[in-house]
């Protein structure tokens, strides 16, 4: 099985979360692979941009997750480690990259995100990032 290292972002706007509309229309988070040596905080914030051109800063850790698939064009399984940044954009302004086949994206409300986020684990990690995106934002406010 191929392994390939990744990084993404869960990317919040006071109450939303940044949202992309894939070619398969399952609505996922930036993410992609590390490449050339990369630091994993680096792809994240680099396929942030990339892909939705949102400009974000990173405000802590998120976790890891991991998903399997069978790649067609490799002919072989391969399975995505990927390494989460919870960041935090101040402009709400995004630009949805086509160019790489995402259809649609944008910052939605947390409600509305977890009825339109595919998958499950993608939604877990949304609910429990923004618990923590709230809880950084509180112990800012009162430093």
């Amino acid at each position: 099985m191929l392994i390939r290292n990744c990084a993404g972002g869960v990317v919040f706007n006071e109450d939303k979360v940044l949202l992309l509309k894939n070619e398969k229309d399952e609505w996922i988070l930036p993410k992609g692979k590390i490449v050339n040596n990369q630091k994993a905080p680096d792809t994240a914030l680099g396929r942030v941009e990339y892909e939705a051109g949102v400009n974000a800063k990173i405000v802590s850790p998120a976790g890891e997750t991991a998903y399997e698939f069978f790649s067609i064009t490799r002919n072989a399984p391969v399975c995505n480690k990927i390494t989460w940044y919870i960041m935090e954009s101040e402009d709400p302004i995004y630009n949805v990259n086509k160019d790489e086949g995402f259809k649609d994206g944008g910052f939605f409300k947390i409600e509305d995100a977890m009825d339109m986020i595919t998958y499950s684990q993608d939604k877990s990690l949304v609910s429990l990032s923004f618990k923590r995106y709230e809880e950084f934002k509180e112990y800012v406010k009162n430093r």
